[in-house]
């Protein structure tokens, strides 16, 4: 006997109390509860048990393991950068570029593209390089962690080779969909069909240029933005690195930032695109670095390794959290309760956007990309061959779910990262950016339409 409905329960919980308490942890933490005395009471066994074993099961995970080694040795990275005085450095520069509030938003948006090969890595990386220069000309924290988030995942997604497109490909092979070792180039088939990447990353120019207008809570931020009043973080949880310096004499030089941040983006292009492995000789590489130049003694790199961990934490246990949430809509039956919901009305046409419109609820109520791609791919590849689908617009719909719930849920890795770097409210950033995912994510609804009734 499955739990139907039920399943829906602890995502709702978790949105309605995070917008209620304006608070993630403490809405996540809730949710999974709910969520596990649902569970030991349709099981008849102890929630709390139940709870810890889940905790215990998503620690040993090596993709947990793998989150919290890359997000926090980003940590240490940035920490790293800021400290050297390089980050603030390089912003000063592109100052002498950059005249007008238009081109600093565009200098945000082209930076997000240039850092294509980890969304982790564009979103710290981008928030922390462009705040002095969007501060310098007003622009709020909102519309900035809005553009960072946009060109972070979403941008990953459509390059042809990001950690993104990797472990996808890695899910095609063990489909058979791909040949060993061949997933990446079968990958460059789905690409055109990930629509929302594409809508989202394109809709930032409109939104610059003023074709699409401030909405909401985003017209709220710039207005008190232009007033002087910038957005910085109101959760005591939310610790920013503070750029107090190494104590030492050498002027601050943007090459501080360039030459660290080149090395991450080579070796973890030429280490098959891990980006642990890239991150870790990118800490290692930044250390010595900065030590033969004396830029500041061991131990002052060393504390600052350590703080700029610890700066991640906050967001890395509303990572976790989000994991063991996932873990419940898994024990409940989430997934197959959303497919087998909207099975009655599929048919090859509308396959794509059934596919896009049910998984993206999924997505976005659990904040779960790669989890629900190890999921829903393998069942989507034969669904589509059954019904004569189109696959690679199938898989493609897929891959814009987990784009969409990584941009627009409130308690996504990217979006507690981007609000890390930006210095904002992960609340305040997620429901600024909202109408433009929705946005978004209506085009994208139509484009699926049309693609599927007119491309074979």
């Amino acid at each position: 006997m499955g739990y139907g409905a039920l399943a829906l329960i602890p995502p709702l919980v978790v949105i309605v109390l995070a917008i209620a308490l304006r608070a993630s942890f403490e809405a996540l933490l809730i949710g999974c509860i709910v969520g596990f005395i649902i569970i030991g009471f349709h099981n008849h066994t102890n929630f709390f048990t139940d709870f810890i074993a889940s905790f215990y099961k998503v620690m040993e995970d090596e993709s947990t393991v793998w989150v919290i080694l890359v997000c926090g040795l980003y940590g240490s990275l940035i920490g790293l950068m800021v400290k050297s005085g390089g980050a603030l450095k390089f912003g000063e520069d592109a100052l002498k570029y950059i005249k007008t509030k238009k081109t600093a938003l565009f200098g945000t948006w082209a930076l997000g593209l240039f850092i294509f090969l980890d969304d982790y890595l564009s979103a710290l990386t981008v928030g922390v390089t462009m705040k002095k220069i969007t501060d310098h000309f007003k622009i709020s924290r909102e519309y900035l962690a809005y553009i960072v988030n946009t060109t972070s995942a979403p941008w990953c997604v459509i390059v042809p080779l990001s950690t993104w497109t990797v472990f996808i490909g890695s899910i095609l092979e063990k489909c058979k969909f791909a040949a060993q070792g061949q997933g990446n180039h079968v990958y460059l088939s789905i690409i055109p069909y990930v629509t929302y990447g594409w809508v989202s990353v394109l809709l930032i120019p409109l939104v610059i240029v003023g074709v699409i207008p401030m909405i909401g809570r985003m017209k709220k931020a710039e207005m008190l933005s232009a007033n002087h009043i910038i957005a910085l973080p109101v959760e005591p949880e939310e610790i920013t690195i503070q750029s107090s310096g190494f104590e030492t004499d050498k002027k601050p030089s943007s090459l501080f930032f360039i030459l660290p941040l080149a090395v991450t983006l080579v070796c973890t292009f030429l280490m098959n695109y891990d980006a642990l492995k890239g991150i870790m000789v990118g800490v290692t590489f930044t250390f010595v670095y900065y030590l033969i130049i004396k830029l500041g003694t061991f131990q002052q790199l060393s504390e600052t390794v350590f703080s700029g961990f610890n700066s991640m934490i906050y967001a890395l246990a509303l990572v976790v959290m989000s994991y063991i949430l996932k873990d419940v809509g898994d024990k409940m039956g989430l997934t197959d309760y959303v497919i087998n919901g909207v099975k009655p009305y599929i048919n090859k046409e509308l396959l794509p956007v059934i596919i896009f419109v049910s998984i993206s609820l999924i997505t976005y109520s659990t904040g779960s990309s790669w989890g629900v791609y190890a999921v829903v791919i393998p069942i989507v590849i034969p669904l589509a061959h059954t019904l004569g689908a189109n696959v690679l617009m199938s898989i493609g719909a897929v891959v814009s779910t987990g784009v969409f719930g990584s941009n627009a849920c409130l308690y996504s890795d990217a979006t507690i990262l981007t609000s890390q770097s930006t210095d904002v409210s992960n609340l305040k950033h997620s429901f600024s950016q909202l109408p433009y995912a929705l946005i978004a994510f209506i085009f994208s609804s139509v484009i699926y339409i049309v693609m599927g009734y007119t491309v074979a």
